[in-house]
């Protein structure tokens, strides 16, 4: 502000003159001189430090004594007792790490925000920090900074499932401290354990609750690899701490200039989540503060760094930069040209080669793994992308999968990242292989072999027809064969979705893009009975069936297939136990698991006691309530297996106890081996050295400096307490001890694990919810062909459903009579703007022809002249323009037909899932009308609309009957079904249910209604 006149009282001395601005050596006078009072005044009210003036011209406090009262006064209401008690308060409240910690984020934000250097572990506001926001806030009223946004990625973060597991965890074990100290407060000077007071369930049930009911604990998508990765790849603002869908706005779910790298601006799913579900980009990774970062090279003075590693920057670091893309051009030693295209903010300017700061490292890098995985994306329009990647993530594994003609080069990398295939994990020879499994006999080196515990011959297990939880079906078989010599990270199976060790999700077919009798309106699909006739789209699908036995109040239900009322035709492939054998075929509403419970007792008469006495009591005391198969239900038993809980007699529990001790003998023996192996190995390594001092964990010595290692000495040590470091003065038989005890500590915690396991199985059995005895499952494979009503799509977004399958002969032919495989219908791309798909259709004909698969990457793809020569080369029309034939009549059509190879996906959309008809169902209990939906066996809703629209066309009866008798008139549907079973004519509707209802609802609210 501007000065009045400062005048020290003593004697008159002029400090600084009237109508001076204040600066900071004015302060350093004014202490110097010892001056207590200043007087200020403000020229007009629209100056910057207005807001600081207003302040202490309302500020009553004086000193930091009074200041100290005054915010005691203002937080507890109530005057301070004394100077002390008032500051203790403030510092407790504001400067005390044992009040609270705003943790490492925080701080490094603030210090970024405000140009501040407090170290990073300050996880409490300081002096510096409550003056620099001060000063922020005061800049901000006076527009000299701008307001964050919200929606920049330096301004959010992801919060992975270790860090809301430990979140989680702390919350468990301050309950459990809590109980702890309330045990130890009621038994006052009792002398207890400390087994008494910690009650570990606290915990346990908190951290079962975080999977078990947090809304982003998921079920795993596994209809593919693909959906597999892609999931665990999914970043979501909703969930607990996150936004609702409801209240989340355009500009959160919008594309930010930050996502470039790292939140792909694809993939997203369409419908109210949309924006609010991301991927991460293919380079992107997650500091340990929780924000992504993205790779670039480094730029300097137009030149590439290409040997310098690539710079992993997040979205705060990179703000302000020049980054050139991935695809500039340059020469060889990587000297870009004289105008690059450049991104800074959200701007693109065209810069100097000079003023680039950094370079994407590669074309893809602003798409998610999906996104990445559709040829000629650039030629896409942003909405069927976006669908396009979606949809493979739907893609059902094929029984014969092939891969794409068309890729772009990520196949491989996905099929491996997601772990379906088993690698080699070593350079070495397959000693064996058939369906289940492959031997590997891996090349150890000297020290490999000294150092490790496990064989160098490994087998592999193969899954074999596996149900994913999407009921899609895993069945690896192997590409190697015996004496091949395999290297480390080779692929030694394919399927599920892969082929040759690539992602193969759907099959090449030769596409005709024609309209065919208007069979293809509104992008339905022609396919050729060819499609159908080799198996090209089946895939196989796995049901799982569980029935549950209970205890229940008229006593245990029993498996059995001796079940009362059912001919012995419908229960000839049950077992003993009820469960169907294996191999059986089934047709919908054959039984799978036969089970009986208890009827009610009902007070038998003299006669019934008698027959009863007689023929055994079994008889007419159960019913039937078995598992049947389902409507649409074909396929063949694969599978049955029955859990149980373990019953404890006394005959038991002593056969339990000779079963764990045979399985402790067992690992014991284990034990005892590995314990020799390390023994031998460490003698082996050992012997003659001189040794240092060796502690254990507690730092007692165990072996003395300068002894000499024996095989005694060395069986004596505990290896799991000992330290690993210095044995030897020898530091590289130092580096293999550390490493055999590693190797030799993993393997034992191995064996150990599987003990508990074994003897958990021994003494528990399954664990079953409450209430249930036994839980028996089948599981039931279809092999389910393309048909018509199976939805399909390209890898563009153009999707569409099966509308007909025509014989082949009447196809449209090529000139050289090949009948096509699938008919699009043209009016799809235009409108659609994904032209990616023409590209891929040609180029896929070009790569058939020819006999080459080709990779190319998003963004940086086959350009049209390369096509073209392509095309050439293999002695095609350009473009794929030809002149097809009428498969009916022979004749030409009147124009030429863009044809080629695309690559189709057959979703898990499946028609054999949705169909549904209703007969006689089960009803709503208070509304008595059908149920609505296939897994309740219930009817079509005839809505309002529908209601409108016959009542529009005068059908009076029609309308009567659908809204009683077919719904919910009780009586008269019962006589309806009664009427038709006799041939008579149908009776009067009557009075529905749900009218009474109503007047109920009325009566409810005390109003007295009456009808006469």
């Amino acid at each position: 502000g501007e000065t009045g006149e400062v005048f020290n009282i003593e004697r008159t001395e002029l400090i600084i003159d009237r109508e001076t601005i204040f600066e900071e050596q004015h302060i350093n006078k004014i202490i110097d001189a010892n001056i207590k009072t200043v007087l200020f005044h403000r020229e007009e009210t629209t100056t910057d430090y207005s807001v600081i003036f207003n302040t202490l011209q309302k500020d009553p406090a004086n000193s930091e004594k009074q200041a100290i009262e005054y915010i005691y006064l203002q937080l507890r209401n109530t005057a301070a007792p004394d100077e002390e008690a008032a500051r203790s308060a403030l510092e407790k409240l504001f400067f005390s790490d044992k009040r609270y910690d705003l943790g490492e984020v925080w701080r490094y934000r603030i210090n970024k925000k405000l140009n501040l250097n407090i170290p990073m572990e300050t996880g409490i506001l300081t002096k510096e920090d409550i003056i620099s926001i001060i000063k922020y806030l005061v800049e901000l009223i006076n527009s000299k900074t701008d307001v964050d946004d919200i929606d920049h990625l330096s301004n959010r973060r992801v919060r992975t499932v270790g860090e809301q597991l430990y979140n989680q965890f702390s919350v468990g074990l301050s309950r459990m401290a809590r109980t702890i100290r309330e045990k130890m407060n009621v038994r006052d000077n009792e002398v207890f354990a400390p087994a008494d007071l910690i009650n570990a369930k606290t915990l346990s049930s908190v951290i079962n609750s975080f999977f078990g009911t947090n809304q982003l604990s998921q079920f795993m998508d596994q209809t593919n690899p693909l959906s597999e990765i892609t999931h665990k790849r999914r970043i979501s603002a909703l969930g607990p701490g996150g936004l609702s869908r409801e209240r989340a706005g355009f500009e959160v779910r919008d594309v930010h200039y930050t996502h470039y790298g790292r939140l792909c601006t694809i993939e997203t799913p369409e419908g109210p989540n949309i924006g609010l579900i991301s991927s991460l980009c293919v380079f992107a990774k997650i500091n340990k503060l929780g924000f992504i970062e993205t790779p670039y090279r480094k730029v300097t003075n137009g030149i590439v760094q290409f040997q310098d590693e690539p710079i992993y920057l997040s979205a705060e670091e990179e703000e302000n930069k020049i980054i050139a893309q991935a695809k500039s051009e340059m020469d060889e030693n990587g000297v870009l040209s004289e105008k690059v295209k450049a991104r800074q903010l959200a701007d693109y300017p065209i810069v100097q080669k000079e003023q680039v700061d950094l370079i994407d490292i590669a074309p893809n890098q602003i798409a998610s793994i999906a996104a990445s995985l559709i040829p000629f994306l650039e030629n896409d329009d942003a909405n069927r992308a976006l669908m396009g990647s979606n949809m493979m993530r739907q893609a059902v594994p094929l029984l014969i999968p092939e891969r794409p003609i068309v890729g772009t080069g990520l196949e491989k990398q996905v099929a491996i990242d997601s772990r379906a295939l088993i690698l080699a994990e070593g350079d070495g020879v397959i000693e064996y292989v058939d369906a289940q499994k492959i031997v590997v006999n891996y090349n150890f080196s000297e020290t490999e072999k000294l150092v490790s515990f496990d064989s160098n011959i490994k087998t592999y297990e193969l899954q074999k027809f596996k149900r994913t939880n999407q009921n899609s079906c895993i069945n690896t078989k192997p590409i190697v064969t015996k004496g091949q010599q395999v290297k480390k990270g080779d692929v030694l199976t394919e399927g599920y979705g892969t082929k040759d060790g690539e992602l193969a999700l759907g099959r090449n077919m030769m596409v005709a893009f024609m309209p065919w009798k208007g069979y293809n309106f509104e992008d339905a699909i022609v396919i050729s009975e060819r499609v159908v006739k080799e198996d090209i789209f089946t895939s196989i699908h796995i049901e799982e069936f569980t029935l549950e036995v209970r205890d229940t109040k008229r006593g245990i239900e029993e498996l059995t297939n001796d079940i009362p009322n059912v001919s012995n035709e419908a229960t000839k492939d049950l077992g003993e136990d009820g469960l169907i054998r294996i191999g059986a075929e089934i047709n919908e509403g054959d039984i799978l698991i036969g089970k009986i419970t208890p009827k009610g007792e009902s007070y038998p008469t003299p006669e019934e006691k008698l027959l009863r006495a007689i023929f055994g009591d079994k008889a007419g005391d159960v019913k039937d309530a078995s598992l049947k198969a389902p409507p649409s239900m074909k396929g063949v038993v694969i599978g049955a297996k029955s859990l149980s809980r373990l019953t404890k007699d006394r005959k038991a529990r002593s056969k339990e106890k000779d079963i764990i001790s045979e399985i402790e003998a067992t690992y014991n023996k284990k034990l005892a081996e590995l314990k020799d192996s390390i023994v031998n190995k460490m003698y082996k390594l050992l012997e003659g050295k001189i040794s240092h001092n060796v502690y254990d964990s507690s730092k007692n010595v165990v072996i003395q400096k300068g002894a000499k290692f024996s095989q005694k000495m060395l069986a004596s040590i505990n290896y799991s307490s000992v330290t690993v470091s210095k044995w030897t003065n020898d530091p590289k038989i130092n580096v293999l001890v550390s490493e055999i005890i590693r190797n030799y500590l993993v393997k034992e915690r191995d064996i150990v694990a599987k003990l508990t396991r074994e003897k958990f199985d021994a003494t528990i059995g399954s664990e079953l919810p409450n209430g249930i005895v036994q839980m028996a499952k089948v599981y039931v494979a279809s092999k389910r062909k393309l048909k018509v009503g199976d939805k399909m799509a390209g890898r563009h977004g153009n999707k569409g459903i099966v509308a007909r399958v025509v014989r082949q002969e009447d196809m449209p032919f090529l000139e050289d009579g090949r009948p096509v495989d699938i008919v699009l219908n043209p009016l799809g791309v235009p409108s659609r703007m994904n032209l990616g798909q023409i590209y891929e259709t040609v180029l896929g004909w070009a790569g058939k022809e020819l006999g080459m698969h080709f990779a190319t990457p998003i963004f940086d793809g086959a350009s049209i002249a390369e096509i073209n020569d392509l095309m050439e080369k293999a002695k095609l029309p350009v473009n794929g323009s030809t002149q097809l034939y009428d498969g009916g009549t022979g004749e030409k059509f009147h124009q030429k037909v863009t044809v080629g190879y695309i690559y189709m996906i057959k979703l898990h959309h499946m028609v054999d899932d949705k169909m549904h008809a209703r007969s006689i169902g089960p009803y709503s209990l208070i509304t008595q009308q059908p149920l609505g939906g296939k897994a309740q066996f219930g009817g079509q809703r005839f809505g309002e609309m529908e209601v409108w629209a016959i009542e529009a066309f005068g059908a009076a009866n029609i309308l009567q009957e659908i809204l009683t008798i077919k719904s919910d008139d009780v009586i008269g549907r019962a006589k309806a079904y009664e009427a038709i079973v006799k041939g008579e004519n149908m009776p009067i509707p009557r009075l529905p249910e749900s009218f009474n209802v109503l007047v109920n609802e009325l009566r409810g609210l005390a109003l007295d209604v009456k009808f006469d």
